[in-house]
């Protein structure tokens, strides 16, 4: 592999706007869900610790953090499947059995917890020692969530693109065959570490575009013929299917409907009189003839800001502030395709965090079709002390329907609330 020069197929990666880079690695969401999981991942460990997680992966803490790895783009697709519970195999068998369930999640804490590879690489090689049935490496895509620096994501494009491109033969499964993976990808990664990032993510999608047939690996070989056709196809990507064409195409629609709505929500609010928050990582984004954050705040007061969780108060959508009393009024996640429970949560991160919390206005924004997705998300047991919260349910048609309403003869939080639903 020293002898391959990878630089031209990485460089046209990374500028291919359909690739995984493009799509996944620079989506701006794909950051914004580190702490949800994370969040997630403690509740999921505190329930095991306790005995409170029960005996089912349906409706459990441990299905909402995979789902909302799951609901990512390409990628992470399939990363439930294997902690789906099979009753026939009975696995993974973390549910049936109390002692594989506490070896998993002392493996988590340790993880979540430290900060050193040795002490990952530690944990690894101790819960595999417990040879718990139909638990391997796929527990590493929740690892890559708590150090993207060291351990990659996995799945079985990411093993085919790397043997492709090594002539290795690493199997999905074992552990050892992963951790040896492991260090073939970092040693990848650091050769070409100005191209690529310390975030393994960037490399394990590079992988996961050749295993799933996008790119082809340049030939192992030293035949300069067979070089040479190689760099014709590079320079020739293949095109992509009618199906994926539709999917990608459905995907720019969902970053341009959610930019949309925010827009709708920083304009209303900047007709109903308040001081308009937009996520940090949003404000630059074009918007009508300008960017999403003109006009709007560029600092939180304090009093919001820097709050425990205020890095996650940071990414929330919109916010309506009051100017005089540095206070929110009103709180909008907008969840046009990705996971309802990192906006979720952000909300929540909000209100624990400031002191008007019974005058703070939450809303979930979403498809109209997506309603019942927040209903069940909200009746899981991880929110089950959220009831006196005041979160509603704001659907797309009516916001798109009234908002110029509310704007023309609406005052405070009274044309908001009037259109939005109770979850009960």
């Amino acid at each position: 592999m020293a002898d391959i020069n990878l630089q031209p197929l990485i460089e046209r990666w990374r500028t291919d706007l359909d690739g995984t880079y493009q799509t996944w690695f620079l989506w701006e969401e794909r950051l914004k869900n580190f702490r949800a999981i994370r969040r997630g991942l403690q509740q999921v460990i505190s329930e095991m610790q306790s005995g409170t997680f029960g005996n089912v992966y349906k409706g459990s803490s441990l299905e909402i953090v995979v789902r909302s790895i799951a609901e990512q783009r390409q990628i992470f697709r399939g990363a439930d499947h294997p902690f789906l519970w099979k009753p026939k195999l009975r696995i993974p068998d973390i549910y049936e059995s109390r002692e594989n369930q506490i070896a998993f999640a002392d493996f988590l804490s340790t993880c979540a917890c430290c900060n050193a590879e040795k002490q990952v690489l530690t944990a690894i090689r101790r819960l595999d020692q417990h040879h718990i049935k139909g638990l391997g490496p796929a527990s590493a895509n929740l690892l890559y969530f708590l150090h993207p620096t060291i351990v990659p994501p996995f799945n079985t494009a990411i093993v085919k693109g790397y043997n492709l491109l090594t002539g290795a033969t690493v199997k999905l499964g074992s552990w050892d065959e992963f951790l040896a993976m492991r260090e073939g990808i970092i040693r990848l990664n650091n050769s070409y570490k100005q191209l690529l990032s310390n975030d393994l993510g960037a490399v394990g999608g590079l992988l996961y575009d050749i295993g799933s047939g996008r790119y082809a690996p340049p030939p192992l070989g030293n035949d300069a013929e067979s070089h040479a056709a190689w760099e014709r196809d590079l320079a020739n990507v293949r095109e992509l299917t009618a199906k994926e064409n539709k999917a990608l195409e459905a995907a720019r629609e969902s970053d341009c409907t959610h930019t949309d709505v925010q827009g709708w929500l920083r304009d209303l609010g900047k007709s109903l009189g308040f001081d308009v928050w937009v996520a940090a990582n949003d404000r630059a984004r074009p918007f009508a003839t300008g960017k999403l954050g003109d006009g709007c705040l560029s600092n939180l007061p304090a009093s919001v800001g820097d709050v425990q969780g205020g890095e996650a108060v940071r990414l929330i959508d919109v916010l309506w502030l009051v100017s005089e009393a540095d206070s929110v009024a009103a709180a909008f996640e907008v969840e046009h395709t990705t996971s309802i429970y990192s906006g979720i949560l952000r909300l929540f991160d909000l209100a624990t965090g400031v002191s008007s919390a019974k005058d703070l206005h939450m809303f979930v924004v979403a498809p109209d079709e997506r309603e019942q997705d927040v209903r069940d998300q909200l009746n899981r047991p991880a929110f089950r002390n959220t009831s006196d919260l005041n979160l509603k349910f704001l659907p797309y048609s009516a916001l798109r329907d009234h908002r110029d309403a509310i704007a023309r003869f609406g005052t405070g939080m009274k044309g908001i609330e009037a259109i939005a639903r109770t979850i009960d």
